[in-house]
């Protein structure tokens, strides 16, 4: 039988397998430690129930305040922004089943409360099959996560819009597909992704860009703008909707997905390997996206060993974790990765 010697192996060697689980169970080691040092660890539902309350009510009241005029539109976009990335990391963790897995109603609860408060991504439901998928492909070509989050990609224009803005992205991506059948798949896809929450999102967002670019224009122009009792009524809602929730969670999401793509490396990753499918990225000046995105990129190299911990367990082990990481080889700070796309190897990738 002729076989290719050049053909990639899906099979770990042994003594890499052997590192791979020596580093996951010294950090689980480490984490069940801290559960029997901290006795209140062990409520795990009580702290992500406790978590999500603090978050929704905090974003609320911050809304109640600003609606009211008692606080400024950027500081209610700030906090609102700091609390979505707490909800996020409690998405994350109920997309593993973290809490109240025995509980359905409280579980799919805080699954919905998790969409309703990030209305721009997908549903949890649905990625909860991409993610899995994503741990076990991590990096290579059927990473549909990974890809959502640009990794993988060149850096340019397209990048940073598809950063900034999924929903044109994908729209722009359809249209220049190469044929109609293909423009039109795709366009379902992206809405069908986005419905209902995000086309709700998206379209608050659109409308206060299209709308602030009117009046602006006008006012350039000498011309002021008048408008019905209705359309007034709609852009206030659609202010206060923007400064609420949209917003701060386009905020939170560009400093997710950037942390997020590059500390992923994508392309050339053996499949199964966690010792090269993340980074761990923890230079300071990195820290005006990590506060929006709770620390993700010092802490997720963790999760991609050790699921089970909840994501305020992964700040507690990050100290121990990461000399454990670096013992194993894992890459700390290789912000080559820009430059390769994202890609493993020191090598660069064909044009």
């Amino acid at each position: 039988m002729n076989t290719d010697s050049r053909a990639p192996s899906t099979t770990l060697p042994k003594t890499e397998q052997d590192l791979i689980n020596d580093v996951t169970q010294k950090i689980t080691q480490h984490s069940n430690e801290l559960r029997k040092r901290y006795r209140v660890l062990g409520f795990q539902n009580a702290i992500g129930a406790s978590v999500m309350a603090v978050s929704v009510t905090g974003m609320i009241i911050t809304g109640t305040l600003y609606i009211k005029g008692l606080i400024p539109g950027w500081l209610c976009i700030v906090i609102n922004a700091l609390l979505t990335s707490f909800i996020h990391e409690l998405e994350h963790d109920l997309i593993h089943r973290l809490y109240f897995r025995k509980h359905p109603v409280a579980h799919n609860l805080m699954m919905l409360l998790c969409w309703i408060a990030r209305p721009g991504m997908p549903s949890p439901w649905l990625r909860r099959e991409l993610h899995f998928h994503h741990h076990k492909e991590s990096g290579t070509h059927t990473d549909v996560e990974a890809w959502i989050t640009t990794s993988g990609s060149k850096w340019g224009a397209k990048r940073f819009l598809k950063l900034i803005d999924g929903f044109v992205f994908g729209i722009v991506n359809a249209l220049f597909a190469p044929t109609w059948q293909e423009k039109i798949r795709l366009t379902v896809k992206v809405l069908r992704l986005n419905a209902p929450m995000g086309l709700l999102y998206w379209g608050c967002w659109y409308i206060f860009l299209g709308y602030h670019l009117y009046t602006w224009v006008n006012s350039l122009m000498g011309l002021t703008v008048e408008l019905s009792a209705a359309a007034s009524l709609l852009i206030q809602v659609v202010n206060a909707a923007v400064v609420i929730i949209v917003a701060p969670n386009i905020i939170r999401q560009f400093c997710l997905f950037f942390i997020s793509s590059n500390i992923h490396y994508f392309g050339d990753v053996m499949p199964r390997n966690p010792l090269q499918q993340t980074q761990v990225m923890n230079r300071w000046w990195l820290w005006p996206f990590q506060l929006f995105c709770f620390n993700f990129g010092s802490t997720h190299c963790i999760h991609h060993f050790v699921v089970k911990d909840p994501f305020y367990l992964r700040q507690m082990t990050a100290p121990f974790a990461h000399k454990v990481l670096a013992d194993a080889g894992v890459r700390f700070n290789d912000f080559g990765t820009y430059k390769r796309s994202n890609r493993y190897s020191f090598t660069q990738p064909e044009a």
